[in-house]
């Protein structure tokens, strides 16, 4: 398989095993460039990239625009703060002015679950989606399963324990669609009021024991607990310090399994909340990994959706 059966990256939910293997394969190649001293190669040189961040990003789009000048497109950054969508413009008239201006790809992150599938049925570029509200984050979900199998050797046949708020998180419902795809097998871990209904329909199972989980899985995904989605969080659980004590992972608890397993975390890292900093910073950590990695899957991406683009 050369090029993604798909047009645009809207979740992982739409690709098929053969097209995650592809841009793992592509990211290969990528990440032998991003490690020589010329960091850059003019694979998109003449491709126009806007991204459209309409909610706080950090770590995602430093990633995604640190790919698209390492491919050498042309760069626009849009941030809904400082725009007219605090005047009341609306999403598809300022993605029609950005186009108007011949943007080829826009990488769009949003508060609202669908918005990047609603810009594909309505613009004239390709879309890649860099995380749209509780829905779906598919480049963060490539990038874990691609940084387990560079750990690892393969996906399949692992066992992944993602750990915390899976009810407001994009990043585990990415990662169970993506890890099941490539053959792993999953299981969640958390307080039961952050854990989704819907969680037994994805033929994922509940381990509402920490250590149990431990014990069973090869790999522990922690995710942060976000307070930002949860108003705060205290209708979810009685505090963060007994948070921490159900289901934060300190040393402790690692030395105490009976193997080695390897953590990650999608980030931001609440340090001493979900993981503390002598585990997040241990060998058995993979988190600047990801981050490394990253860069390559993203450029991976944004290289073979270039490829669909359909020129004059």
């Amino acid at each position: 398989m050369k090029t993604l059966r798909v047009n645009h990256l809207l979740g992982i939910k739409d690709l098929q095993p053969e097209e995650i293997q592809l841009i793992f394969e592509t990211a290969d190649h990528f990440k032998e460039v991003i490690n020589r001293p010329i960091k850059k190669v003019p694979s998109l040189r003449d491709i126009t990239i806007a991204n459209l961040f309409f909610e706080n990003s950090t770590r995602t789009k430093l990633s995604f625009e640190l790919a698209e000048k390492r491919l050498s497109a042309d760069v626009v950054n849009f941030s809904s703060s400082s725009s007219s969508v605090n005047k009341g413009e609306t999403l598809i008239d300022t993605v029609n002015n950005i186009l108007a201006m011949k943007i080829d790809m826009v990488v769009m992150r949003h508060p609202n679950p669908g918005a990047a599938h609603f810009l594909s049925t309505r613009v004239n570029s390709r879309i890649v989606n860099a995380g749209d509200g509780t829905h779906e984050h598919p480049t963060q979900a490539l990038l874990d399963a691609y940084s387990i199998r560079e750990k690892t050797g393969d996906v399949a046949g692992k066992k992944v324990l993602i750990v915390g708020d899976i009810l407001h998180s994009r990043v585990a419902l990415s990662n169970i669609y993506c890890l099941q795809k490539l053959g792993a097998e999953v299981k969640v871990c958390g307080p039961s009021t952050l854990i989704p209904k819907y969680i037994k329909a994805l033929n994922v199972e509940v381990e509402p024991d920490l250590i149990k989980g431990l014990n069973w899985c090869d790999v522990a995904n922690m995710l942060r607990i976000q307070l930002e989605r949860q108003g705060g969080g205290h209708a979810y659980f009685p505090s963060l310090r007994e948070y921490t004590m159900m289901y934060g992972l300190n040393k402790e608890r690692l030395d105490r399994l009976n193997k080695e397993i390897t953590i990650m975390h999608p980030g931001p890292i609440n340090r001493g909340v979900e993981i503390t900093s002598d585990v997040a910073d241990s060998d058995h950590s993979i988190i600047l990994n990801q981050v490394e990695n990253g860069v390559a899957i993203r450029m991976a991406v944004l290289y073979l959706l270039a490829s669909k683009i359909e020129r004059p």
